[in-house]
């Protein structure tokens, strides 16, 4: 919200500081200054002159000396000017003084020119006379301006020699730039942000005093209103104007709305700009010829229903964009724009005024549905106060008379069905003053109450809210705008309080750390995937047409086709992040994520789907199977249950290679899975080297873990090692082996390591030599060689039903 400070001393006449001290006071009053600009940052020494005499240069065809009163002063002045002549009172810059580059061009110039006095053609100049552009403005804000030329003062401007030439422009203003959250729509518009700044500074605010004379007649003799959807239009208030008279607006409206950043059209147009800048109430005017039937119906549009707006563009509707109509056709998109079929012409001889008050989301979806979006539109969608339509429309019927735009017809359209009345909110001191931390006295509250004309009975202590400060809802609203006028920084500092409560993070998470802690120390990077994938991963993973995986929940507004479903498996992300790097001339890439899959329990969903952690852990280069199977087996070693975990061959999942895989067991509890990525999917994903994959159901992890530990002291009997060479059929794998060594091993056994396998000339074909040392050990005695030796034996009886036989 831009402010010149111009417009609001208009209604805080007593408002005198500086403004730098003016932005400071107003962001800790809660009103946030973005940024402020000072129209005359560039301008210095510049007075008004009036040229006395006019003689051609000596020396110059195209140049003029002309003999310039200043006032206390006549100074001479050469100029290339053509539309000066004696007489005329112009902004004249004086030796040592500073204009704005003209034509815009400040980049090249941010602090603006410096005027020395010096010599033209041999002729002493003292100065410079200004053309608007040189002033910092242009044409569209002072259209009496030459296109080319020194700035003449009208003669009706009442400006004399030596007067400040740049406050007789208007140009010693600031505007300020405010950042107005969306709960303070009161603060959109100008006598909003006037109240703002006259409780800020304690000011007295005066509001316009809007007296609306007419004309005499009857507005319902000329226009009726019928609102059909009050859900969307609470409120809509009409008044007709006849004897139009368009011209130009009077000077001050121009600088107003030029300050603002508003050029100036004509009278007509600049009310109604004015208006909706001065009082945030967007207006719209209608030519009441072209109204059919005198009748306006606010009704939603038909499906598929075409209509032209002002801007030439035809645009599509639907039932849920709420139209103006008269009664054969549509006038307008309420809240939006105007129609072609009903827009003000220069010939215009009676209009219809309307302010209204439409519903905020409403507007707010039909600006993106219709694709066209205004400063009406972008005041609506705040949420307007709807008792503020009847108050603007008068204020705009007023200026046109003052004006002498047209006569007033008497009387009002005013289609309100459920009038919004003021609030009320207990008045509780004590509350407040526990919430803030301050000793604010009772009095002191009111006083700021009062400032923001929040009213007070002291029969019932209740607060009365006006309708426009929508914001004040509860105890906790008062005592905010009771802490930013007190001033933020006069509340003491004080520290929190309450009881003491240990904070740590939760099971699962802690497993979580050590889970990244473990990937991450053997070289695994962490990867963040989308949980939105495309259908044709299924594809490129081999997944079958009745697997459950391709059970996917579909996204019901999706970015894309790419990213049209929730994941059921963690693999894809991972799997692109290392083709990424295959493909990047990375020699080897190492990733790892804990991903989020999305289990449905039924299509169409009817109840929230199972949402399941995974550990994925992806590899290439070097290391192959068994190095990520070391780094799981030191992953659940850590997590205290890696003791009898067991790899099982599997040919379960197809995206892995059939003969190179794995399902990850704790008893008949599947933990996850192992294995060698399949060659074709290997393909599929533009990676021409092995690829290795591990998936464990983190859930199953957390629940499986243990930090529970306990302590065994150094042994005090002496071990016994015996180391077993075998032979077994190639089929046979060393994890079928390791259950009979612990299955008979027993309590003694303490440890046992596969150091070698061996397949070659020396072992029979089909065969291959497995050796294992194996350490025994007693608690309370030293072993004896008897003790071991019936163990092997055992051992070795056991294996020979396997058609296991030592190695000779």
């Amino acid at each position: 919200m831009n402010t010149p400070i111009s417009w609001i001393k208009a209604y805080v006449p007593d408002l005198d500081v500086d403004i730098e001290t003016f932005v400071n006071k107003m962001t800790l009053s809660g009103s946030h200054v973005e940024n402020y600009v000072k129209k005359d940052k560039n301008l210095e020494k510049i007075v008004v002159g009036k040229i006395e005499t006019i003689e051609k240069h000596p020396d110059a065809d195209k140049l003029v000396v002309c003999q310039v009163n200043m006032g206390a002063e006549t100074l001479q002045i050469v100029t290339g000017a053509k539309n000066v002549k004696e007489g005329d009172l112009i902004p004249v810059v004086l030796d040592g003084g500073k204009v704005a580059a003209a034509h815009g061009d400040n980049t090249e110039y941010p602090d603006g020119i410096k005027i020395k006095k010096g010599k033209l053609r041999g002729v002493e100049s003292n100065g410079m006379m200004c053309g608007i552009e040189e002033l910092g403005s242009s044409r569209d804000f002072y259209p009496e301006a030459p296109e080319d030329g020194v700035y003449v003062f009208p003669a009706d401007s009442g400006v004399k020699p030596g007067d400040d030439a740049v406050k007789a422009l208007g140009l010693d203003d600031a505007v300020v730039e405010y950042e107005i959250t969306s709960n303070r729509v009161d603060c959109f518009s100008m006598i909003g942000m006037a109240r703002e700044v006259a409780a800020t500074f304690n000011k007295k605010f005066i509001p316009p005093v809007v007296n609306v004379k007419g004309s005499g007649g009857d507005v319902n003799d000329y226009i009726s209103v019928e609102v059909k959807d009050t859900d969307l239009c609470p409120r809509y208030v009409a008044r007709v104007v006849k004897n139009i008279k368009i011209g130009p607006s009077p000077k001050w409206m121009r600088e107003r709305l030029a300050a603002q950043g508003i050029r100036s059209i004509n009278n007509l147009v600049d009310i109604t700009n004015y208006v909706m800048e001065e009082f945030g109430q967007p207006m719209h005017a209608f030519d009441l010829d072209t109204i059919a039937g005198h009748k306006i119906v606010v009704k939603r549009a038909a499906d598929g229903d075409k209509f032209t707006t002002l801007d030439g563009q035809e645009r599509i509707l639907d039932s849920d964009v709420l139209m103006i109509c008269d009664s054969e056709k549509e006038v307008a998109i309420a809240g939006i724009m105007g129609g072609e079929n009903s827009m003000v012409t220069d010939d215009i001889k009676t209009l219809l005024f309307e302010a209204a008050c439409f519903d905020g989301a409403n507007i707010r979806l039909s600006t993106k549905r219709i694709g066209l979006s205004t400063d009406a539109s972008a005041k609506f969608v705040k949420g307007l106060d709807p008792n503020l339509a009847l108050e603007a429309i008068n204020r705009a019927c007023q200026l046109i008379e003052e004006l002498g735009c047209g006569e007033v017809v008497d009387g009002v359209v005013d289609a309100y069905a459920n009038p919004v009345s003021e609030k009320q909110l207990p008045f509780e001191p004590d509350k407040m003053n526990k919430l803030l931390g301050t000793d604010i006295s009772k009095e002191d509250m009111l006083e700021y109450f009062g400032r923001l004309e929040l009213k007070y009975d002291s029969a019932t202590n209740m607060i009365t809210i006006p309708t426009f400060r929508q914001d004040l809802n509860c105890m906790a609203d008062l005592a905010e705008e009771v802490a930013r006028f007190y001033g933020y920084d006069n509340i003491p500092t004080t520290l929190p309080h309450g009881e003491a409560t240990a904070g740590k993070k939760s099971y699962a998470e802690r497993i979580s750390d050590i889970v990244r802690n473990i990937c991450e120390g053997n070289g695994f990077s962490g990867a963040m995937c989308y949980s939105f994938e495309s259908p044709k991963v299924f594809d490129k993973l081999l997944i079958p047409e009745d697997s459950v995986y391709r059970k996917a929940i579909e996204i019901s507004n999706p970015l894309g086709e790419d990213y049209s479903i929730m994941r059921t498996l963690p693999l894809n992300g991972l799997l692109t992040s290392l083709s990424t790097n295959y493909n990047r001339r990375n020699k080897e890439a190492r990733l790892y994520e804990l991903a989020n899959v999305y289990l449905p329990k039924a299509l169409p969903l009817t109840e929230l789907p199972d949402e399941k952690m995974k550990l994925c852990m992806g590899m290439y280069g070097s290391g192959d199977f068994f190095t990520l199977k070391g780094v799981l087996e030191e992953l659940t070693e850590k997590l205290g249950f890696g003791k009898d975990l067991s790899y099982e061959p599997s040919t379960d999942e197809p995206f892995l290679h059939p003969g190179r895989q794995a399902l990850i067991k704790k008893g008949n509890m599947v933990v996850g899975y192992i294995g060698q990525l399949h060659p074709e999917v290997a393909d599929n994903y533009s990676i021409k080297t092995e690829v290795y994959l591990a998936v464990l159901d983190m859930e199953t992890v957390t629940m499986l873990s243990s930090f529970d530990r306990k302590y065994e002291g150094i042994a005090k009997f002496p071990g016994m090692t015996r180391d077993l060479a075998l032979v077994v059929d190639k089929s046979i794998f060393v994890g079928e082996i390791e259950k009979v060594i612990k299955k008979c091993g027993g309590k003694l056994l303490e440890s046992y390591k596969l150091f070698d396998v061996y397949e070659g000339e020396q072992v029979a074909e089909g065969k291959k030599s497995v050796a294992y040392t194996m350490t025994f050990r007693a608690k309370d005695r030293t072993l004896e060689d008897k003790e071991v030796s019936e163990i092997i034996d055992k051992l070795l009886k056991e294996l020979g039903k396997m058609n296991i036989e030592i190695r000779a």
